[in-house]
């Protein structure tokens, strides 16, 4: 049984092998039917490659398929994650800025492999890109070939001594601007919603200026929020009409062994105001 209790179990963020999750979009489905799911989107980081089959699978499997994509942004000095829900995959602005983000990725762990060697830990291309089922290669995947390497003993090591922000091995990311992000993704016929505001320490000037961008939700019920978290952001939502969210972040076991579906879910009337909030 899911958050909802009788109600279908709504999840708005997982992820598949396309960006850095462990499993292909059609067994992402799978396990999300299998979690309870009756509504399941799907948003990989930075490309909208998995959603056809996201979308073939969860209709065969009776849910209802949300499409979407998230997007590392800045906010100043901050970086915060973005979703965006109801896009479409289609849309040339979203596939032109895939493919452009997929080369500059490629730049970014060439240079982590160079600082890697130097550190010591020799990780070969074909070893990081074997984990990704996409164009779209990032520090997960590096983190996963570290791990096979028997260098370190999981992914959370991997970025706690190597790859993580101010680490040895860490080379900045592409400088997406939110306000950016958020044009992007309207742009696209989506709705766009402030991921895990808890863990990108959102605050409340955070979310005006987000709103005045365009955002219209906030993932409230999020797996990494405890019961305080996702009050003090709920009342934040209620207070600036933003629409309140759930997401799993679901990755698989051997990435987020944490995360689960159906471990979150939010009504079926805030998914239907999140729908109506589309550009």
């Amino acid at each position: 049984m899911g958050a909802a209790g009788t109600e279908a179990v709504i999840d708005l963020h997982s992820h598949s092998k396309a960006s850095d999750g462990q499993y292909p979009a059609a067994e992402v489905a799978e396990r999300a039917a299998a979690g309870g799911l009756g509504v399941w989107a799907l948003c990989d980081h930075d490309t909208v490659a998995a959603l056809p089959a996201a979308a073939s699978a969860a209709a065969r499997l009776g849910m209802r398929f949300v499409p979407g994509i998230e997007l590392s942004a800045f906010l100043d000095r901050k970086e915060i994650h973005l979703l965006g829900h109801f896009v479409d995959p289609e849309h040339p602005a979203l596939k032109q800025f895939e493919d452009f983000l997929a080369v500059r990725r490629r730049v970014r762990n060439d240079q982590i492999v160079e600082k890697l060697a130097r550190l010591g830990v020799h990780i070969r291309v074909e070893a990081i890109e074997k984990f990704s089922g996409g164009k779209t290669v990032g520090r997960p995947h590096v983190a996963r070939a570290i791990v096979e390497s028997g260098v370190v003993g999981s992914v959370k090591e991997a970025f706690d001594l190597y790859l993580g922000e101010g680490k040895p091995a860490y080379v900045q990311r592409y400088r997406l601007e939110a306000d950016e992000a958020v044009r992007l993704v309207r742009s696209a016929g989506g709705t766009v919603t402030i991921a895990h505001p808890g863990v990108s320490k959102i605050d409340r000037g955070d979310a005006v200026r987000l709103k005045q961008a365009g955002v219209a939700g906030l993932e409230v019920q999020h797996v990494d929020h405890n019961p305080s978290v996702r009050e003090k952001f709920l009342r934040l939502a209620e207070e600036l009409d933003l629409v309140p969210t759930a997401g799993s972040d679901y990755h698989g076991p051997e990435i987020a062994p944490d995360r689960h579906f159906g471990d979150v879910s939010m009504s079926a009337d805030d998914l239907a105001r999140l729908e109506a909030r589309r550009p």
